[in-house]
């Protein structure tokens, strides 16, 4: 979508600025429909920036309403979840939460219209005999031998169907379009099924429910919906709600149109491989971080802001594209590095031990939070004899091109002094376990590689989960075996230390650690004992990917 403070460009702009020179006195009403059998995904979040945006942009209005035309007991709890990911983002709908199942009855009342007008029929064919009389996209279908029953003998069946007098998947009501259609959903798609659950709404009034592309268009209808935009695979769907509309009584016609929907490299958006993904134990729930929800990215620490701005570089075109992860990654790392406070932490921890230093000596180290803004004020550090620092950056028989701690060569910590390794300690597995080393506190002009650390003096022990991409495959949703391309590795487990100073600004939870990238606490697990952080990002692109 394009940044509401820039030019309007995209081709659904110039549409509501033709609509609004042809209909001058008319309001944009857009509206967000989503199914509540899910979270919410990054996908919905660039439908959300479309439907909710421009209705912002253009003084319009913005419905939510849910497509609770699928029976589900479960609804609720997707409904709670949905309305809070909406709010999060920053997005508020217009006046009162609105469903498909609130229009139940007139939209019963247009499918005996249809049936009235000879548009419409119950079918007996069994679901494999519908799918087989349809066709393919080379061979036209074939019309079903209850497609001439008369309009009293439909209206009878239609009525039976209603109070429940056949099983579950016995009948079904059917358009009467055209069989020999070059658009397979054309070719009498079914309005209404038999379901025997009990709904979220309607409880047990209904056993008949009439499916999406029946339920959507008049409900856009009864809302006074002028746009109705959705993505690229409805397309075909347009002619169906077009058709629908057309042959019932109804005043309002809104408009379909058609964007490119989301597609992100290394994730599935599939609502139900998210739920083979929870089924087979990959993940335990939706908001897992590694998954692409905005519950997921919320717990990773993404912001609102962040996720805004993704879909506003996006922008709303026609083309499918695969969208790379590192455009995503790039619009949280950018807020981030502008907004996190610095601090040191180690993640696999190696002893240092200083030994031209007095055991008991302390010197406090006054740094910035932040090295270009010095409004987010100072943090002492504290230097002395024993520290920590990464493991990495120590090797014993160094390669070619190291330019970290190793025997005999002289490093610079940061903020601090410069340090030479002369021996190491190792233990019965020939691991080692302290590096014996000298500072310096003259400084001259040469230069030094730098690394952090943390004196042992200053830290909390905390458990650090890095994650990479869930999947091995940048389209794993085209895999015919999505479970066969799990990295194994998507999600690991660190523990080392924090700096105390985290401690004493409990109401900040991102944080830059130098030198290894931006982690969040996470808030549920906080506490003085045990800390959780997960990793946003990392500081550079595919640094550990």
């Amino acid at each position: 979508m394009q940044n509401l403070k820039n030019k309007n460009t995209s081709f659904i702009h110039k549409i509501i600025e033709n609509f609004f020179k042809k209909n001058k006195k008319k309001t944009l009403h857009t509206r967000f429909p989503p199914d509540p059998n899910g979270y919410l995904h990054i996908g919905h979040a660039k439908s959300l920036c479309i439907n909710f945006g421009l209705a912002q942009q253009y003084h319009g209005k913005c419905n939510l309403r849910f497509d609770d035309t699928n029976p589900n007991i479960q609804h609720n709890k997707y409904i709670t979840k949905i309305k809070k990911d909406i709010l999060w983002l920053g997005f508020k709908w217009n006046k009162k939460t609105k469903y498909s199942s609130t229009y139940f009855n007139k939209i019963y009342k247009y499918a005996i219209e249809l049936i009235k007008k000879n548009l419409a029929y119950v079918d007996k064919l069994k679901k494999h005999e519908i799918r087989s009389y349809r066709g393919t996209l080379t061979k036209p279908g074939t019309n079903s031998p209850y497609r001439n029953q008369t309009i009293e003998e439909n209206l009878l069946l239609f009525k039976n169907m209603m109070l429940g007098n056949f099983s579950e998947g016995t009948v079904c009501l059917r358009a009467k379009i055209n069989m020999q259609s070059p658009c397979i959903i054309m070719r009498d798609p079914i309005l209404y099924r038999i379901k025997f659950v009990k709904h979220n709404k309607t409880k047990k009034k209904w056993c008949i429910y009439p499916t999406y592309d029946f339920a959507h268009c008049i409900s856009d209808a009864i809302e006074n919906i002028t746009h109705s935009l959705c993505t690229l695979e409805f397309q075909d769907n347009q002619k169906l709600y077009n058709w629908i509309l057309k042959n019932i009584t109804i005043i309002n016609h809104p408009k379909q149109y058609e964007y490119s929907r989301l597609n992100l490299e290394y994730c599935t958006l599939s609502k139900r491989k998210i739920k083979i993904l929870i089924t087979n134990n990959i993940i335990k729930k939706w908001d897992d971080p590694r998954l692409p929800t905005i519950a997921g990215l919320r717990k990773r620490g993404y912001t609102a802001s962040s996720i805004r701005n993704f879909c506003h570089k996006l922008g709303i075109t026609k083309q499918n594209n695969l969208i790379q992860m590192s455009s995503l990654e790039s619009c949280i790392r950018k807020e981030l590095n502008i907004t996190t406070y610095r601090t040191m932490s180690i993640l696999e921890p190696i002893k240092i031990v200083i030994c031209n230093m007095y055991h008991k000596f302390q010197e406090k180290i006054n740094v910035l939070n932040h090295p270009k803004n010095s409004q987010l004020g100072t943090q002492n550090i504290i230097f002395s004899n024993i520290l920590y620092i990464e493991k990495t950056d120590f090797q014993e028989k160094p390669k070619k091109k190291y330019y970290r701690l190793t025997l005999g060569k002289t490093i610079k910590l940061k903020y601090s002094y410069i340090l030479t390794a002369h021996s190491i300690k190792k233990n019965h597995n020939n691991k080692i376990t302290k590096i014996f080393c000298t500072f310096h506190k003259v400084q001259n002009n040469k230069k030094y590689s730098i690394i952090h650390w943390i004196s042992i003096q200053d830290t909390i022990p905390a458990e650090f989960r890095i994650y990479n991409y869930l999947f091995t495959t940048k389209t794993p949703s085209t895999k015919k075996n999505l479970l066969s391309h799990i990295n194994p590795e998507s999600k690991i487990k660190k523990f080392g230390f924090i700096n105390k100073n985290i401690i004493k600004n409990l109401e900040i939870y991102r944080y830059q650690f130098e030198r290894i990238g931006y982690f969040i606490t996470d808030k549920k697990t906080y506490n003085k004992k045990k800390i959780i952080f997960h990793q946003i990002v990392t500081l550079k692109e595919n640094w550990n990917k």
